[in-house]
């Protein structure tokens, strides 16, 4: 059997979001193990996901590409929760670099991306000099394979993540509309697209049948759904559900909050 459907952004994320809460390592570090979800807005909603609770998803991030420009969250709006910790599926106050100092081979990391290429490769911006969330925490997750997950949508599809990282640094560029970034490539992560989650939730297999849109769906993608029918009609059960997903609001800082002003302004 086959479907053709469209999601917005926003169902994407809540569809990437889903199927990462029932990844088996997610699963079984909930239950037992550590599980630290990085800021981003597809993150907000694998927070929401793993713990059953609303938070402000397009405040739980610290980076954001909103009204076109690269930029960041209002210190006032931002998430006060950003990580989320977990530890054996509680929420938790401890310092989230001391409880990745425990991380082993068991445990979760997810961290979003703003990039993803057809090789499995994913893009993360770093707008920070010494590396950001991730910078922070690479070498332990490596060291210990800790699992490394990233959550991120098709819209951000490009044809090289590899390609795009050498472009330059952030200092490389001499105007900037928005926040000067690096793209920091990530060639050994579990990327979770659209394409994934939906292999994992109902074992289907799904084909990126095109991309975009206008007004609200600017930013979507279709896809093209096979499988047994069954499976089939519980995957578009689904996606009808969770249709009408409420876009994200606009949550850039003031440019007057800016220390570092980019060439826009």
């Amino acid at each position: 059997m086959k479907a053709l459907i469209t999601l917005t952004s926003s169902e994407s994320k809540r569809l990437i979001a889903k199927g990462i809460s029932s990844l088996p390592e997610v699963e079984k570090a909930k239950r037992n193990g550590r599980i630290i979800v990085g800021g981003g807005t597809t993150n907000g909603y694998v927070v929401e996901e793993l713990t059953g609770t609303e938070v402000d998803k397009a405040n739980y991030t610290f980076g954001i590409v909103n009204e076109g420009l690269h930029c960041s969250t209002s210190k006032e709006s931002r998430e006060k929760n950003i990580p989320l910790r977990l530890i054996d599926g509680k929420v938790s106050k401890r310092p989230a670099p001391e409880i990745l100092k425990e991380f082993t081979n068991k445990d979760v990391f997810i961290k979003g991306a703003n990039a993803v290429d057809p090789y499995g490769n994913a893009g993360i911006l770093i707008a920070s000099p010494v590396g950001g969330t991730i910078g922070g925490a690479y070498s332990i997750l490596v060291s210990r394979k800790a699992n490394l997950i990233v959550p991120v949508g098709l819209e951000k599809l490009i044809p090289s993540v590899v390609e795009a990282a050498e472009v330059g640094g952030m200092y490389d560029f001499d105007l900037t509309m928005g926040m000067r970034c690096s793209l920091w490539t990530l060639t050994d992560a579990i990327v979770i697209t659209e394409i994934a989650a939906l292999q994992i939730l109902f074992d289907v297999t799904a084909v990126h049948f095109s991309s975009g849109g206008s007004g609200d769906s600017s930013g979507a993608v279709t896809l093209a759904i096979t499988g047994e029918e069954e499976k089939v009609k519980k995957a578009f059960s689904y996606l009808r559900s969770i249709k009408g997903e409420p876009a994200l609001s606009n949550s850039r800082r003031s440019c007057l909050e800016c220390e570092d002003p980019c060439d826009f302004v």
